[in-house]
């Protein structure tokens, strides 16, 4: 029991220290490209700083929230003096300076808190829940395989739906979840996505579907793009439209809810235990016992119950009914792997 129990808090820590990244990720917009000159480099790289700081807090807002809800919210009124209160830092990845002249790439972070209030204030609806960590399959025709998987990073950045990378080659436009499974699991993906390049150089497009234990949801095709890495930029955009779709929470209905969790493993209950904190949906999460081979929890959720259904499908979590025990939830992609 003893060592059960420090697995468990073991697996808390990881899950506060995972979360405590994770924001950061969330709430930082890198490669901001500044070129500034003023009578001193110091005064250009003020500047600099400034019209990164400017220029991620428009990125930062569109990343969070959805076009539409811009559009109908009007003027923001965006200034400078809102952007220096809402960046925590701004960090160089790459400068050049020297004759009153600055130059470079920026990155600028942004503080959770300041920007969640200052959009409720304004009224815009937003998400900064990540999705579910998908694995990445890029997939086109004879001779474009290998340059358009190159084209992806290994480990996405700055998106709200996040990927890794599949580089096996494995896989084609009919892979199944089971087929990808054991690769997804073992990356702690708990769904993929099949990226289908179509189209001809200078004109891609991009077929995108997401491939979960369920089935697969086409989710569409992306507009033209003139390369293969703009193509790739309007994937991520796609997935992080989707899922803001889905995520954000407009219901006011509330309902609570009390459930018994299965798992086999505690890596098992890690993932399932983070899948329902992390759900946007859900709120007030509780662990009211553990043991061994399950767990008691209770927690709100917003809507009537098929929108959290459908999200924690999506995260690799399965909402049954037992008569003698009532709702019960398991992992529907199997025994989590362990870490290497």
């Amino acid at each position: 029991m003893s060592r059960y129990f420090c697995l468990c808090l073991l697996a808390i820590t990881t899950l506060v220290t995972a979360a405590v990244a994770q924001s950061r990720d969330t709430y930082t917009v890198r490669g901001i490209a500044v070129d500034e000159t003023a009578e001193s480099v110091i005064e250009a790289q003020q500047l600099a700083f400034a019209s990164a700081k400017f220029d991620g807090l428009q990125q930062m807002i569109a990343r969070v929230t959805l076009r539409e809800d811009l559009i109908a919210a009007g003027d923001l009124g965006l200034t400078q003096e809102l952007a220096d209160s809402l960046s925590a830092a701004v960090d160089v990845e790459q400068e050049t300076r020297g004759a009153g002249r600055y130059r470079g790439r920026l990155s600028v972070v942004f503080s959770p808190p300041a920007l969640r209030a200052f959009l409720e204030q304004a009224g815009v609806p937003y998400t900064d829940r990540s999705a579910p960590r998908a694995l990445m399959v890029p997939i086109a025709a004879p001779g474009l395989e290998f340059a358009w998987t190159e084209a992806f990073e290994d480990l996405s950045q700055g998106l709200l739906a996040g990927y890794v990378t599949s580089r096996s080659g494995r896989y084609d436009r009919y892979s199944t979840w089971e087929q990808m499974r054991e690769e997804a699991v073992a990356n702690q993906a708990s769904r993929a996505v099949v990226a289908e390049l179509l189209g001809r150089a200078g004109a891609y497009r991009v077929r995108v579907s997401v491939v979960t234990p369920s089935g697969v949801e086409r989710l569409g095709l992306t507009a033209s793009r003139p390369s293969l890495e703009e193509a790739v930029a309007a994937v991520g955009i796609v997935l992080d439209d989707a899922w803001k779709r889905t995520s954000i929470v407009r219901e006011t209905e509330r309902n609570a809810l009390e459930a018994t969790v299965r798992y086999e493993s505690p890596d098992q209950w890690n993932k399932l235990r983070r899948a329902l904190a992390q759900s946007p949906l859900v709120s007030e999460f509780l662990t009211l016992a553990v043991a061994k081979d399950g767990a008691y929890v209770r927690f709100i959720f917003a809507g009537n119950g098929e929108r959290l259904i459908e999200d924690l499908r999506g995260r690799g979590v399965v909402i049954t009914a037992d008569e003698e025990i009532g709702w019960v939830l398991s992992s529907s992609i199997g025994p989590v792997l362990q870490e290497r």
